[in-house]
């Protein structure tokens, strides 16, 4: 049996953040603390489960100065694009804004998500070229609060990011990041 193919391949591919990014966050601001940063991550999440423009995930890159370099939230349903999770769109950002595909090329960089990257997302967090990785809520978190699968990570993944040259530190406003899984698992919707 042979498909007809009828339009041409498509060469180019277009992921959008929600237009309320912008005034959501302060790219002037520093953001001292791995508080801070992972703050910043979770508020992100939270907009997006409460304008419901995405799923309930949000991520930011900062420069070694504690500046915003990109961001991201999930937008998989929303772009029907199995790849927009809330890192890789901040990943995606960051590497357009400072035209590099290794960002600590320029100096150091901090990955802060809302909640532990998926097995996708974690295996990138190597090749975007991040330093430090803060987390808000656990994978088990996610898996206990929502309906989505993490997928499988090594037993001893921690250890293969710092072998690799990348400080994790975890837990890092967990409640607030565990609050907003919550509401979204409760919800019943999904995008």
């Amino acid at each position: 049996m042979s498909t007809k193919i009828q339009n041409p391949l498509t060469r180019q591919v277009q992921l959008l953040l929600p237009d309320w990014v912008d005034a959501a966050v302060d790219r002037s601001r520093v953001y001292a603390s791995d508080e801070d940063k992972v703050a910043l991550a979770v508020e992100l999440s939270r907009r997006n489960v409460e304008l419901r423009t995405g799923g309930p995930f949000g991520a930011a890159v900062f420069d070694g100065h504690g500046r915003v370099v990109g961001v991201g939230v999930n937008r998989v349903v929303p772009q029907n694009c199995s790849v927009a999770h809330a890192e890789m769109m901040a990943f995606m950002c960051a590497q357009t804004a400072v035209s590099q595909f290794r960002l600590n090329e320029l100096g150091p960089m901090t990955l802060a998500t809302s909640a532990q990257p998926c097995c996708m997302c974690y295996g990138a967090s190597f090749w975007a070229g991040i330093n430090n990785l803060l987390i808000g809520a656990r994978s088990e978190d996610v898996m206990r609060l929502t309906e989505f699968d993490e997928g499988p990570l090594p037993a001893d993944w921690i250890g293969e990011l710092e072998r690799r040259g990348i400080a994790v530190r975890r837990d890092l406003q967990r409640e607030a990041a565990c609050e907003v899984l919550r509401k979204y698992g409760e919800s019943g919707v999904s995008y």
